[in-house]
């Protein structure tokens, strides 16, 4: 009898599988992961859980990290608005999560990370969830930042530059006044919408992030103001401003003259 031989596949024929990173709060939504598990609701086997005790809990640097080394997709699952084992920490993981998602747009890689409210009777839903983000995530394809896809030099400096935003004090100390300050006021009393809030948070972290692309420029080679606004495609009076910002904070200094212009360098 003759033996029936097969072509092995090769690595173009195999359907891409997604690796899928979810952050899931201890009290409902890994409680709802749970119940799907012994009620037999069926999901892709893509996801790898951290299980933390709230989703306020999940640091935007965290993100940042797994998404740099080349997770492909994150989801942050924790209680419905309003009913957070500890109060308002549900709250605090929506504005870092659309923190997170206004820097992403940047590198076009908001749309890899999502966050959703699950209850800890809602095993069927999680399901839902976890199959719809996965094939969402199929259907993006491999990150950018994963090895297969030999990410450039440049993503990754601005993927550095996003971490850097998120882990600065300023930006931390700002998102979380969010929600007082919109329900509360300012210290002298006065209160800000969340339109507003949000226009002054999006203009807060595009100046943060333009400032540590400059950094980590500079920190690959000394720069100056021309060609770094050619570097980066933002006009040199806005380059310079930012570099005066850098300066004042001592993380650069002027390296040398170069014929009429400044070149300024990270400051070791």
């Amino acid at each position: 009898m003759n033996e029936l031989i097969t072509e092995p596949k090769s690595e173009s024929d195999n359907e891409f599988e997604p690796k899928i990173l979810g952050f899931l709060c201890n009290w409902c939504s890994y409680a709802g992961a749970d119940l799907a598990g012994v009620s037999r609701n069926q999901y892709p086997p893509n996801i790898r859980v951290i299980r933390l005790m709230c989703s306020g809990r999940v640091d935007p640097v965290f993100v940042m990290d797994a998404l740099i080394k080349g997770v492909d997709g994150i989801l942050i699952l924790g209680c419905h608005l309003g009913d957070c084992h500890y109060g308002e920490g549900n709250y605090e993981a929506q504005v870092n999560y659309e923190m997170l998602n206004n820097l992403l747009k940047y590198v076009k890689m908001d749309n890899r990370v999502d966050l959703g409210w699950v209850s800890a009777a809602e095993g069927t839903y999680f399901a839902k969830i976890v199959t719809d983000f996965t094939n969402k995530i199929r259907s993006l394809g491999p990150s950018p930042l994963s090895s297969k896809s030999n990410p450039s030099k440049e993503l990754l400096l601005n993927m550095k530059a996003i971490k850097q935003v998120v882990y600065d004090p300023r930006t931390r100390k700002l998102v979380g006044r969010e929600r007082f300050i919109t329900l509360h006021g300012n210290v002298y009393d006065e209160k800000i919408d969340e339109d507003e809030f949000a226009l002054l948070l999006r203009d807060s972290l595009e100046a943060e992030y333009i400032r540590n692309q400059i950094y980590f420029y500079l920190k690959e080679s000394p720069s100056s103001v021309k060609d770094m606004s050619e570097k980066i495609g933002i006009d040199t009076k806005t380059i310079f401003e930012h570099f005066l910002v850098l300066r004042q904070r001592t993380l650069i200094d002027l390296s040398e003259i170069k014929g009429y212009s400044p070149v300024y360098k990270v400051i070791k």
